[in-house]
């Protein structure tokens, strides 16, 4: 037999070394056939490459293509499936369809089509050969293969004529989609289907159905859907959790503070508990007034170690994403609300911040350890208040509660002198009853109990940035920037129609702001200069470079202190870890990697990582705003043809988006529904005006609204005037123009927040 190309010895199961050379430098697909082939492997030996190879793909140094063949984890395939992303000139980039390497960023590579082009368009999907050239990748195409068939979610609809129709549930999809194939699906039913044919020649096929799309449960699962937000665990991830529950924390080495009264201040139905608290007076003469305190944050590096399925799957999510009937939690919840979690009377692993606190509340001291940590209590943040207030009795008022108190006034003082910004809008809860629908819409009581959790957790998470700065260690801190020129200028337009100024020459600092709320003296337009200062605000966002936290006055801050639910924060816990000197001895378990702090691969991706958990959150917010939404719409749906006190959130040329005051959800106001007179749209005010009355709509006005449509499976709703009915428009005044105080017509605008349900944490 002639021997292989490559100068490898016969029959001798290749190194990794090798097999990553031989899958690099093959000119075809390279599977276990072709490696074992290149080798002369035989009988055992071929077992043994299998072993191999698996473990190399566990390791992250390969992954597999359609067809079982072979590349480099972060390579490209040799033939593989890449999607249309741009045209440029006369040349398609291509991306691949599927990339798994999260910790690699997908590559571009220009297609090079051989004879006549096949008139590629942004979204279509080819079969193409690939080959390294230079630093990079290009593609040859192949072939041009069918459209993605990525599942389309929708109503089950009949018309006129007895044809089906799937009735999008995304808002922002117009046109219903013809069913060639109902399968098993009746009208009114929500469904998944596929879609086949492209253009006008759209056709669905129903492949699953999933009930009814006003059931309370339908709500959430259609934002599951729609921002492929994942819902279900790997055997692999599932597996590795039970195994990392039975890590044995007898055997470690940690500091015991079972002894301590550490508790924990949730919310009443809180399932997880990521954090617990002490504090005492410092017994030390040198630190008189002063005192001492741990945070107490639970160990999920202990748990969940890099490259391993299960932290592939936390990173995949990014973050919990938390809806009014469900959570889809980051971790298994044999991790997040069990062996994780803080609870009473039970020993838990935690990584423990201890602080010196002076009398002037100021941090001068921290160090972080690992701990055992048993919860005296889990305390609901209503109890925790009302037995400092002194209404009701509490066993462990003077023990745990009361220095807790007497230390979170040192830390609000020095809050105080660093003046964050201050913007007390009202959060709303959503209420379901037993059978999941609204019971109620409630505002969130803010409490001293709130803040005071608050101030210690920002303490925390102070401190672990500023001790990995000081280590020189890697670091993802939570950015927030200060406002950009474009958003501040739009806020001096938006103050001036109230007469309030806003110089743009100063230093923008949060006390700007705080001043500038401080000089409203009318109590009903306050609430709108809350809220238009809180669009002036950039989006915080993760990232590797400090550009400090703007809303908290902070020059760095990171994420700490709530890994059983953030990535980041499980990031910022293994940073620690390694920089700390924490690691504990390798673990009995062989499924569990010994290292609990960053790898070498992930300290090489932070970049990386931040930008993808970022995209995670944004994609979090927006899944649990559109799902109050609906929820919201199907609460209002029994009130449709009723008159609702409603104010304007937003403007725009084509109508007016407006809120209901005392529930939230944003409805819209066609303009084409304003009667025969013309509107013209004044952008920069974010305003429109009738041309012959004067009749204006903007934003913060209130007037109330007929509501004409409530759709729960999109979450929308539809107003008009309600004609004879007190449109409001003069309880103030909006400047000096000829109709300030005439009744004022409804507008369009962008979407605000939606009633303001949810704040996303800082």
């Amino acid at each position: 037999m002639a021997r292989s190309s490559k100068s490898h010895k016969p029959r001798q199961v290749p190194t990794r070394k090798q097999i990553l050379e031989f899958i690099e430098k093959s000119d075809q697909p390279a599977g276990k056939r072709e490696i074992a082939k290149a080798f002369q492997l035989r009988g055992s030996d071929k077992i043994a490459l299998k072993a191999l190879l698996k473990d190399m793909a566990d390791e992250g140094l390969i992954d597999s293509s359609p067809g079982r063949a072979f590349h480099k984890m972060g390579g490209i395939p040799k033939v593989t499936v890449l999607k249309i992303v741009e045209i440029d000139g006369n040349e398609a980039i291509g991306m691949p369809d599927r990339w798994d390497a999260d910790k690699v960023p997908a590559p571009r590579l220009r297609i090079k089509e051989k004879g006549r082009r096949a008139a590629l368009a942004v979204g279509d999907r080819i079969l193409a050969r690939t080959e390294e050239r230079g630093s990079g990748h290009i593609a040859f195409m192949m072939k041009k293969i069918a459209q993605s068939s990525d599942m389309l979610m929708g109503v089950i609809e009949k018309d006129e004529r007895d044809r089906f129709w799937l009735k999008p549930v995304d808002r922002k999809i117009r046109r219903s989609t013809a069913i060639a194939d109902l399968g098993d699906a009746e009208v009114g039913n929500l469904v998944l289907a596929e879609p086949t044919g492209r253009g006008a020649q759209t056709r669905a096929r129903v492949k699953e159905i999933l009930g009814d799309p006003f059931a309370p449960k339908s709500f959430s699962l259609i934002a599951l859907h729609k921002y492929e937000i994942p819902q279900e665990f790997t055997a692999k991830a599932l597996d590795e959790a039970e195994q990392a529950v039975k890590l044995n924390l007898s055997q470690d080495h940690r500091e015991d503070l079972t002894d301590l009264p550490i508790i924990a201040i949730d919310p009443a139905d809180a399932r997880d508990h990521d954090d617990a608290i002490w504090a005492m007076e410092d017994d030390d003469p040198g630190n008189a007034g002063g005192f001492k305190a741990i945070v107490a944050i639970a160990d999920v590096s202990f748990y969940v170690r890099s490259g391993t399925q299960l932290d592939r799957e936390a990173y995949k999510r990014g973050n919990s994403v938390y809806f009014p009937d469900r959570v889809v939690p980051m971790l298994p919840e044999a991790l997040s609300t069990d062996v994780c979690s803080l609870k009473q009377d039970v020993d838990r692993a935690a990584l423990a911040c201890h602080l010196i606190i002076d009398a002037k509340g100021k941090v001068t001291k921290s160090r972080f350890t690992r701990a055992i940590v048993r919860l005296r209590g889990n305390i609901a943040y209503e109890d925790a208040q009302a037995a400092i207030d002194g209404s009701i009795a509490h066993p462990l008022l003077s023990e745990a509660l009361t220095p807790l108190w007497n230390c979170w006034k040192l830390l609000a003082k020095a809050r105080a002198a660093r003046e964050p910004l201050n913007l007390d809008l009202p959060e709303k809860r959503v209420v379901l009853d037993d059978a999941g629908r609204i019971a109620e819409i409630a505002e969130r009581e803010r409490l001293d109990a709130h803040r005071l959790v608050e101030d210690f957790m920002i303490a925390a998470n102070v401190a672990a940035a500023k001790k990995l700065e000081s280590k020189k260690a890697p670091l993802i801190y939570r950015v927030h920037e200060t406002p950009s020129r474009e958003k501040l200028i739009a806020l001096k337009d938006y103050l001036k129609s109230f007469d309030v100024s806003f110089a743009m020459g100063q230093v923008i600092k949060p006390a700007v702001f705080n001043r500038l709320i401080d000089k409203v003296d009318k109590k009903e337009i306050l609430p709108l200069v809350m809220e238009q200062v809180l669009r002036s605000q950039t989006q915080a966002y993760y990232g590797v470079s400090n550009l400090g936290h703007f809303g908290l006055s902070l020059g760095s801050y990171a994420h700490f202190t709530s890994p059983i639910r953030r990535y980041a924060d499980l990031v910022v816990h293994r940073a620690l870890v390694s920089a700390c000197d924490l690691e504990q001895p390798k673990p009995k378990q062989n499924l569990i990697p010994a290292l609990s702090g960053l790898n070498k691969e992930s300290i090489g991706s932070l970049d990386l990582i931040s930008e993808k958990i970022s995209q995670r959150e944004r994609r979090a917010m927006m899944a649990e705003r559109e799902t109050v939404d609906r929820y919201i719409s199907a609460h209002l749906s029994d009130h449709v043809g009723q008159v609702l006190q409603c104010r304007i959130t937003g403007v725009q040329n084509f109508g007016f988006f407006a809120t209901v005051e005392s529930l939230g959800g944003d409805g819209l106001v066609p303009v084409r529904t304003l009667g025969v007179e013309r509107f013209d749209y004044d952008e920069q005010k974010q305003q429109l005006e009738g041309v012959d009355s004067g009749t204006k709509y903007e934003i913060g006005q209130r007037l109330d609204l007929r509501l004409v449509e409530a759709n729960p499976a999109t979450g929308s709703l539809l107003f008009e005037l309600a004609e004879g009915a007190n449109h409001m428009a003069g309880s103030y005044s909006r400047g000096r123009g000829r109709n300030s105080g005439k009744p004022k017509s409804h507008r369009k605008g962008k979407r605000g927040r939606p009633g303001n349900i949810k704040h996303r944490s800082r």
